[in-house]
């Protein structure tokens, strides 16, 4: 095996769990070239990965940009194209990518379909398998094994790790609120994360910093937190680059947020994270090393917006209603940062993985106020 071209175009979250494949497939086969075929907005997390060919891809431009990537890939050959997005437009972008060996889902995750771009399937694994061990799955099929544990090694320049530590000083216990998903309906509330902060502060010690890109949603909210605080708080928001908050959460006690990128950023980072989740199911798309410490109310959301149990849902199925995380309550919340705070050093190491639902066959969804949290494996 000489070349093995990537498909996975967004999002950033499921994009920085696709880093720990490639940094794989680069441990184990050095000598192997690899060519990743990811979306314009995902690309600024490409500039941190090294020993890597890029390939920009641009959703707002339709055929023009299918037909520009048709011939940027002519006259080339792949030994293997791990195939690891499922929609519409990445399974006819597949086609384009001149491929031997073609690894996609199995048969019951694949869709739109995904069955007639492969020939070969990763293996059928638990319903709640995690995001990130699913893409780590691709490696079997062309001959790897999966590591033990993952690495991301993202190249953070000096000036980004400036910026960090201007902001957040090596004795300043400090919780960074990434507020704002890139879907609003998993947001939670601006006072409830005021409330958060306010107890984060005055139990604990910790200094607040918010953080999000520039877009007006992100500012909205953050200055509506700020607003709800009696506490004072750091506003960067729309301040920090992609590398600037890798390297801010690399230096923060704790990253509160729901489902978004910088869940995974910050888990990248060995930082814990305090999730919640009630869109979205946290033991398939939390932060890998600090699900145990997530507020989990997928399976109520289930139960009110589908009249089943989370359980029985498709892998990967969001519940995007109106109201979903109003689901999830401040004082479990609290509670939540408590438990953490209490169980959890400053770092996280990332357990082994490889051992697919493992997380689930421990703590079987269960809600997180029903348990005491067992030392550091979720």
């Amino acid at each position: 095996m000489r070349a093995v071209c990537v498909l996975r175009l967004s999002a950033l979250g499921d994009v920085c769990h696709a880093v720990p494949l490639v940094r794989a497939i680069q441990d184990q086969r050095p000598e192997v070239t690899i060519t990743w075929i990811i979306g314009r907005p995902e690309a600024r997390l490409a500039k941190l990965i090294d020993g890597v060919e890029f390939v920009e891809y641009d959703k707002r431009s339709g055929i023009r940009g299918l037909l520009a990537l048709r011939r940027q890939l002519a006259g080339r050959r792949f030994d293997a194209l791990l195939a690891t997005q499922r929609s519409v437009r990445a399974n006819l972008m597949s086609r384009l990518v001149p491929a031997e060996l073609r690894v996609g889902y199995d048969r019951a995750r694949a869709k739109e379909l995904h069955g007639l771009v492969i020939n070969r399937s990763i293996a059928p694994a638990a319903h709640d398998q995690h995001v990130m061990d699913c893409l780590l799955s691709f490696l079997e099929p062309i001959g790897l094994q999966v590591p033990e544990r993952p690495r991301w090694d993202f190249a953070i320049s000096a000036e980004d790790e400036a910026f960090a530590a201007s902001h957040i000083a090596d004795d300043q216990p400090t919780m960074i609120i990434s507020a704002a998903s890139s879907h609003t309906v998993r947001n939670w509330s601006a006072a409830g994360y005021a409330a958060l902060a306010d107890h984060a502060a005055n139990r604990h010690g910790l200094r607040i910093l918010l953080c999000g890109g520039p877009s007006d949603i992100e500012r909205a909210l953050a200055a509506e937190i700020a607003q709800h605080m009696r506490t004072p708080a750091e506003n960067l928001v729309g301040r920090d680059t992609l590398a600037g908050f890798l390297a801010l959460a690399r230096r923060a006690r704790v990253v509160l947020t729901p489902d978004s990128g910088p869940a995974h950023l910050a888990n990248a980072m060995g930082t814990p994270v305090l999730g919640l989740y009630a869109a979205t199911d946290p033991q398939r798309s939390g932060p890998h090393a600090s699900r145990g410490f997530c507020v989990d109310r997928f399976n109520d959301a289930a139960m009110r917006f589908h009249g089943k149990p989370g359980a029985d849902l498709a892998w990967g199925k969001h519940i995007h209603r109106p109201g979903v995380m109003d689901l999830i309550t401040t004082e479990e919340v609290i509670a939540a940062l408590d438990r953490l705070l209490a169980a959890c050093p400053r770092r996280i190491d990332e357990q082994p993985t490889g051992q697919p639902g493992e997380q689930s066959d421990r703590h079987p969804r269960e809600h997180p106020m029903d348990r005491q949290t067992q030392g550091l494996t979720p």
